[in-house]
């Protein structure tokens, strides 16, 4: 992959930022039902952003991978941990599981951990 994955993220974020003005109700609503779920509970919220990577980089959805990528390491998830739930995803998927793992391992060495 030739694209920044740090620039899709970025753009990702902007992008976020201008839906939220144009339908502020409803990323409000999404924004209360993840702060819910995500929280701490009988599951840590880094297990719960690593299961949503998963639940994302099986459907091959771009902007919720890098997102609960980047969640799940705000979480204080490592490296190590992403790759274990990437190794996982392809277990389950097989080769359909590698396709945008391959971005959250670029986006990895991009942001250096």
């Amino acid at each position: 992959m030739t694209e920044s994955q740090k620039e899709l993220n970025e753009n990702r974020v902007k992008n976020l930022g201008r839906f939220g003005e144009l339908l502020p109700g409803a990323l409000g609503r999404v924004r209360d039902q993840a702060a819910e779920t995500y929280r701490d509970g009988a599951l840590d919220a880094k297990t719960k952003r690593l299961m949503a990577l998963a639940i994302g980089l099986g459907a091959g959805c771009r902007n919720c991978v890098l997102g609960q990528a980047m969640y799940a390491l705000e979480c204080g998830a490592t490296r190590e941990e992403i790759l274990e739930t990437i190794a996982v995803v392809v277990s389950m998927r097989g080769t359909t599981g590698v396709g945008e793992s391959l971005r959250i391992i670029q986006l990895l060495d991009e942001l250096g951990t």
